[in-house]
Parts: structure tokens; sequence; C-alpha cells
């Protein structure tokens, strides 16, 4: 199997957003015209069947969802011919964009659309071109809520732009896990990647919550922790882009945190090991979250652009950014639980 290209990731062919083609593989299976149907007076046979057509299929099917089909069958055979030949881009931080579109996205979909049935608002605050720094509480045990927000980002938003989240060490201390989050464009959690990839014009996301966040007891479900000491304001004022904060509600509830097991967490290299009304009870089945319905709204942007460039230095004004974020996130999340009806409908 021939070997993926490794493009630079500050190279200006890194930049060309090249999602694989469809409607061009797709061309190739398009059915011919149908002829009016009756018999043939020459020949006495019956017309208007499709060359090639299965003469017991149903005629009343559907042309366009037959075509969908189609597309989707030369879409899946376009993919592997790239595979096969090593004809897709991986930048240097091991992210796959080929892959990701094709496969972990349609992997996701299901669950965002179906499972927790996401409702995204103010998708188009994030920018259409160029970096942004999208800041969002985190919650849920594990962290399925940064995948959902990349979901909704990617098929979500007008200009099509990607979610590069950054993750914590011990994601990609885990195996096959750190293999799946590079390809997926996840990188490890500190400022000079992240300065990297804003520089470079992606959208990056952030929790500063970390584990305090996704770990925290039930009881204090929607009650934001502590935002670190304001590294991701300063990463946003030295690359000079905009901060969008998120809101994700419905996340708290697929895994109701009631109890943590420390010593069996330290054991484990865990940050904590979790006790819910299903889990470890349930065995394997008590590891299914909830079928919460989430809402994730990402708000108005904060500009960071105006400011000089020593503004990264200076600890007060990091300190109000912070807090200005964290503010507008945790009011932000008042509504929306204001707002909604049932956590599962």
């Amino acid at each position: 199997m021939a070997d993926a290209k490794v493009i630079p990731f500050d190279d200006d062919r890194s930049r060309a957003r090249r999602r694989p083609a469809r409607t061009d593989d797709a061309a190739s299976v398009r059915a011919l015209p149908a002829q009016p149907s009756g018999d043939d007076p020459e020949t006495g046979t019956e017309t208007g069947t499709e060359p090639g057509a299965d003469p017991g299929a149903d005629p009343g099917a559907d042309p366009g969802e037959r075509g969908g089909w189609e597309r989707k069958l030369a879409s899946g055979l376009a993919f592997l011919r790239r595979r096969v030949t090593g004809d897709y881009e991986v930048d240097e931080f091991g992210y796959d964009e080929d892959l990701t579109d094709q496969v972990l996205m349609s992997l996701l979909r299901p669950v965002y659309e179906k499972y927790f049935r996401v409702e995204v608002k103010g998708v188009e605050n994030i920018p259409a071109k160029g970096g942004a720094l999208v800041v969002a509480n985190h919650s849920g045990t594990l962290p399925l809520d940064g995948l959902m927000m990349q979901v909704a980002v990617h098929d979500h938003h007008p200009a099509d732009r990607h979610l590069r989240l950054l993750a914590a060490d011990l994601v990609f201390m885990m195996p096959v896990v750190n293999e799946l989050a590079r390809k997926a464009g996840h990188t490890l959690a500190c400022g000079e990647d992240a300065e990297r990839l804003l520089r470079a014009g992606e959208i990056v996301g952030v929790m500063p919550e970390g584990f305090k966040g996704i770990g925290k007891p039930f009881a204090e479900r929607y009650k934001l922790q502590r935002f670190g000491r304001g590294g991701f304001v300063s990463t946003a004022l030295r690359a000079g882009v905009p901060i969008v904060p998120c809101s994700v509600v419905g996340a708290e509830e697929i895994y109701p945190m009631l109890g943590n097991a420390r010593t069996l967490a330290r054991l484990l290299g865990l940050p904590y090991f979790p006790l819910t009304p299903t889990f470890p009870w349930l065995g394997p089945m008590g590891a299914l979250p909830l079928p919460t319905k989430w809402t994730i709204e990402f708000g108005e942007p904060i500009h960071t652009d105006g400011y000089p460039l020593e503004a990264a230095e200076d600890p007060m004004l990091m300190f109000n950014l912070t807090d200005q974020v964290r503010e507008q996130i945790q009011h932000t999340l008042y509504k929306l639980l204001v707002q909604r009806r049932s956590v599962f409908f």
C-alpha cells in the first residue's frame, strides 16, 4: 500500500481545503434517460426500461433514492482508491482530512443526529475564514462533548470549517485512541501547538475546565469549574484571533456521576473512576450513555486583534478576558437550561 503524502503544516498546499470529490466520481454511475413506456410496435417488446435495469425491480422506486445510493457507492470506491494509492494528505500533526470526512464523521453522525439529537445555534459566529479559538464548557464523565462539537462545526458551518480540538496528555497515551485522535485533527493541549494552528487559519477548540469539568459530581452540573490561568486567552492574543464562547447543554446527564472511586483511579492511572447509577454495576451495558437531548450554542466572538502585541503578557488583561469568556458561557448555560423542556426531549 502506498504511503500518504505528508504536507508541512505551513505549506501553502495544506491551506487548500480539498474535500474528497463526490460528484465527479459519481458522474460515471449516472443512469441513462428512460424511454417512454409502452410496447415497441416493431418488436412487440415493452419499452421504458433503462438498459441494464433489473426487470424485477420496483418500477415505482424513487429515482433520487437510487441515485443517492449510486453516489454513495461511487464515493466509497473513490475513497478506497485514494487510500490504496496514497492520494491523500496528512499534515505534520497527523490530521487526515480525507479519513475524517469519509469515515470518522460518518461514524459520529448517527450518534449526533439520532441518539443525542443535537441542536446547534450560532455556528455562524465562527469566522468563515482565518483562525479562531472556540472555548467551551466540559462535562459528561467521558469527553463526548468535544466530538459532538466537532460534528456540529463540520456539518453546519456555512464555510465547511473543521474544528481542531486540544486534548489532554492521557488521550495520546492510550493505544488506538491516540491514532484516531491524531487523524481526527486533535493535538496536545499546549500553547505552542495551539498558536501554530491558529496562525495557520485553523479553528481550534479548547475546554479550559479539563478533567475537573468532565469529572465533577452530578450535584455540581452546569456549574463551571476554574478556567485555569488564562493560557487560552494569551494564545488568542498572540495569534490575534477571536475567541468564540461555546455552551453545551445535555452532556452533564449522559453519565450522572454520583461518586468517585479514587483508590481505584490511582491504581489505573486515571484522573477519576466514575460511579454512576449504571456503571460499573451493569458491566459493559452500564457504559452506554443516556440518550439526552443536546443543545450547542456558539456565542458572539470576542475580538483580540485590537490589542497590542505586549497584551499577551498583561496578567490583569488575561484575567479580565478569561472572566468575560467564563461568564458568557455560564450565562448561556443558564439561559439554555431555562428554555429546555426536558432532559430527554
